[in-house]
């Protein structure tokens, strides 16, 4: 189970951002959009990127998006925004 999941984030990465070198703070992005619309845990993802991070240029932009993303986006990162009708 654990591999059907690393293969379809890495088909994910593949869709998104192509290669490494090619990874930036807008396809990032949208890497950790279609992980999570696939219920992949976007935080598993970004440690799994993470590992290569000497082959992304401009590495620290990417992880600030990334991180900043995260926090937005799981419940995880930070609390969960919830709007109840009046």
């Amino acid at each position: 189970m654990a591999n059907d999941v690393k293969q379809e984030m890495e088909r994910i990465w593949i869709e998104t951002c192509g290669s490494w070198e090619n990874c930036n703070e807008e396809n990032i992005q949208s890497f950790l959009s279609q992980c999570l619309g696939k219920s992949i845990d976007p935080q598993y993802c970004m440690s799994w990127v993470e590992q290569h991070s000497n082959q992304i240029p401009n590495w620290s932009a990417v992880s600030k998006v990334s991180l900043e993303w995260v926090n937005e986006n799981t419940s995880t990162g930070s609390p969960i925004n919830i709007h109840e009708p009046q």
